[in-house]
Parts: structure tokens; sequence; C-alpha cells
């Protein structure tokens, strides 16, 4: 017995709402993940000149510290002290042991203190790979 199949029947039952649904939500996930990545390049720190700096490429997991030139702490665009710097890279490092990387931004006009202690804090916290970021 032979079984008649309609093609129309077939096509007319392909839903593309799931598709779009998850195009929408991938967009949705970009969009704020840029932001957050923007927002820590748009604070007001003038980055010193490197003539050999080689462009360096950020993964999710690197934690971003900031140095003004009045000499305030930024953890991921949160203004913090020393004292919780260093414990939140202690905590980072507990999170990720052995990988967590940290790109320290210091002002071009922040006194060397400054960015000794946030490199202090970043060993303190047993994190060895850290950077300093450059124009």
């Amino acid at each position: 017995m032979a079984i008649k199949l309609q093609q129309n029947a077939v096509i007319s039952t392909l839903s593309l709402t799931p598709l779009i649904d998850v195009v929408f939500l991938l967009l949705i996930f970009f969009l704020v993940a840029t932001r957050f990545e923007q927002e820590e390049r748009d604070m007001a720190v003038r980055l010193p000149q490197a003539s050999e700096a080689a462009p360096a490429i950020a993964s999710r997991q690197d934690l971003f510290v900031t140095v003004t030139s009045e000499g305030s702490f930024f953890l991921s665009g949160k203004q913090v002290n020393l004292s919780l710097l260093e414990e939140s890279l202690q905590e980072a490092y507990r999170r990720n042991p052995g990988r967590q990387r940290v790109i320290i931004r210091a002002d071009a006009n922040s006194r060397t203190l400054h960015l000794v202690a946030a490199m202090n804090a970043c060993n303190k916290a047993n994190i060895r790979n850290y950077s300093v970021a450059t124009e």
C-alpha cells in the first residue's frame, strides 16, 4: 500500500519562531557583553605611550584594574581601596586558580607608587599573569 505525502504539508509545519527567538537572544547577549567591555575603556585614563607595544586581546575572564592620575583604584569599573582590591583579586584567584589574568591600566600621570601597589596586590593574590596596558 503506497502512502501519499503532500509536499506542501511538510513545509507549512516548519516554524521559524524558535530560530528567531534564539537569534534575538544572541543579539541581546552580545550587545550587553560589548557594553560592559566598553565601560572599562571609557574611563578617563590617559595610557602611557610605548613604541613597541603589541595589541592585547582580553578574554572574558580578565580583570581590569585602573589607576587614575589621583591614585584611585577601579576594579572592573567600580572604585575600590587598596585592601578591597587585594581581597577581590584573591577571590578571583580562588575562582580561577593559575589562569587568572589582570590588565592594569595606569594613567600616564599617575605616580609609580600606585602602579606598584596594584602590581603588589596581584602578587599577594598569587596572580603572576598581569600586564600594564599602553597605547
